[in-house]
């Protein structure tokens, strides 16, 4: 006899059951929950990786990347547009790795694995194990923890140092420990050290301490002042290095987002409806397996407790002071900057415990963030062979390719090893990481962004310069300097991209070596 579709259904779903039923076991036994759940993250991490790897294959690294990479190689207390902590991180990792793009990827899903591990214990304190596991699993549904961080750049990097500043907070708001006060106020000067933009975070952990009933006890403690005495000590080395500079990364952020009033207002209301749409997956499903009421939403939104009380202010408040920062400042911001405030989303969406999503559908949704990485990955091939056919923006299929070829160049012109590379933003950066060597670089159109590259030093060592030909700013940048320094060749290549049995449009550039002083 047949079976029905609907005994069908049934089957698989209790196949599916199986394996994630024996998972949630492990993860709520205390005996081996924190070991499974590093397991786990770890699976996690490396199967992003590998979709990164490959769906990104018929292309090379963002040109933020290597943006970073260039900032790695001039270390300082600071950078032309960003403070120095990405920087910092992306040296010291490939001091270790080699530089290939999947070591990259691996680099940046491993700190979005990190705010997930940090997301994951401070739920233990509000949620029990069931819960625990089912906001792990709705957090990886967020795509700041996947699709956006294999692109690791300042907004990125601030999800773990968000994650830690807010965690140590939280303790140290509890247990007013001088020590935790101190993490927290190295935490907090972590992440101003990653973007200037956790000002939003630090703000909004100071509102929701005045706010909380438990204030006068906090800040009678020594917690509070030793976390901003720490954090302010840990910044000032920094701050320095700001004066000495002019403040010019300052100047950056605001002449990149300027906007009138009414587009302020704007793009503050935007910010907040693009960090809902971030969410709305996650919160859809809770509302669907949960089917809270009105009261239960109402205690979902606003804790009756103080505790939870103090978490979702932590929670929304650094959500909603954009809006406010945008008009006071008369600035645009971007929704995709709200991807380090996602910790408490898990306390937020199902501390409640008016809260109760059934056994299966907490499986399926499990299961679901199960198999996102998986569906993903299998589908990373044709990601790429698609990309490939569409084309990329910025020469971003050319840069290891044009590097290759502008290094033959350079060992036609010169014995000495290639220390400068010269060309314009966003095909400057792509190129720079695939060049072996390391060099440091120059920015021939806006140099003011590579302060450590002057007529001196390129007199010293030698330069490679190189531009799309079709590109008339640069080439005439280009020649400019090549009037002043001594010509080892010149040269016009023609470089497309052949992936999946097709080429891209070839591009023609013209590559100048300037030889170093004799």
């Amino acid at each position: 006899m047949a079976s029905s579709p609907s005994t069908g259904v049934n089957a698989a779903d209790r196949l599916l059951d199986r394996p994630v039923k024996r998972l949630l076991a492990a993860l709520a036994d205390p005996a081996r929950r924190e070991r499974t759940v590093v397991m786990v993250l770890a699976a996690y991490c490396g199967l992003w990786t590998l979709y990164g790897a490959i769906a990104k294959g018929s292309q090379d690294i963002h040109f933020d990347m290597g943006e970073m990479i260039a900032w790695s190689r001039e270390i300082d207390w600071g950078t032309p547009k960003h403070p120095p902590l990405g920087a910092w991180l992306v040296r010291a990792w490939f001091s270790v790795f080699p530089l290939a793009d999947w070591a990259y990827y691996l680099f940046a899903m491993a700190l979005a694995t990190l705010a997930l591990w940090i997301a994951w214990k401070v739920a233990a304190r509000y949620l029990d194990a069931e819960k625990q596991v089912l906001g792990l699993a709705l957090l990886t549904l967020v795509p700041f923890f996947n699709f956006h961080a294999l692109k690791f750049n300042a907004n990125t990097i601030m999800m773990p140092l968000w994650a830690a500043t807010t965690a140590l907070f939280l303790r140290s708001y509890e247990t007013r420990r001088p020590g935790v006060a101190a993490l927290a106020g190295l935490a907090a000067a972590a992440a101003m050290l990653g973007k200037y933009w956790s000002i939003v975070l630090l703000l909004g952990l100071a509102l929701a301490a005045l706010a909380d009933p438990r204030r006068a006890a906090y800040f009678r403690s020594p917690a509070p002042w030793v976390t901003i005495v720490v954090g302010a000590a840990a910044l000032l080395p920094h701050v320095a290095w700001l004066a000495a500079h002019g403040f010019t990364p300052f100047a950056y952020a605001m002449e990149s987002h300027p906007g009138t009033l009414l587009e302020s207002v704007w793009s503050g209301l935007a910010y907040m409806a693009g960090a809902a749409a971030y969410v709305a997956l996650p919160v859809l499903l809770v509302l669907m397996a949960a089917r809270p009421s009105g009261a239960a939403l109402h205690d979902m939104v606003w804790p009756k407790t103080a505790d939870r009380r103090l978490a979702a202010l932590a929670f929304w408040l650094p959500l909603g002071l954009p809006l406010g920062l945008a008009v006071a400042s008369r600035a645009l911001v971007i929704s995709l900057w709200s991807i380090g405030s996602m910790t408490l989303l898990p306390v937020v969406l199902l501390s409640s415990p008016r809260i109760a999503a059934p056994a299966r559908a907490a499986r399926r949704i499990v299961a679901l963030a199960l198999a996102l990485p998986l569906v993903a990955l299998a589908a990373s091939p044709l990601i790429a062979t698609v990309i490939h056919r569409q084309g990329v923006p910025n020469y971003a299929s050319h840069y290891r390719l044009l590097a290759q070829e502008v290094d033959k160049a350079w060992r036609a012109t010169s014995e000495r090893p290639l220390r400068l590379v010269g060309s314009y933003n966003n095909l400057l950066y792509g190129t720079v990481f695939y060049f072996p060597d390391r060099p440091s670089t120059l920015e021939i159109i806006g140099p003011q962004v590579t302060p450590w590259t002057d007529a001196a030093r390129i007199a010293r060592d030698g330069i490679a310069l190189y531009c799309p030909a079709e590109d008339n700013d640069c080439v005439k940048a280009m020649n400019a300097l090549v009037q002043r320094g001594r010509v080892g060749t010149r040269r016009d290549v023609e470089i497309s991209r052949h992936f999946a049995g097709a080429a891209d449009k070839m591009v023609r550039y013209v590559i100048v070596t300037l030889l170093p002083r004799a």
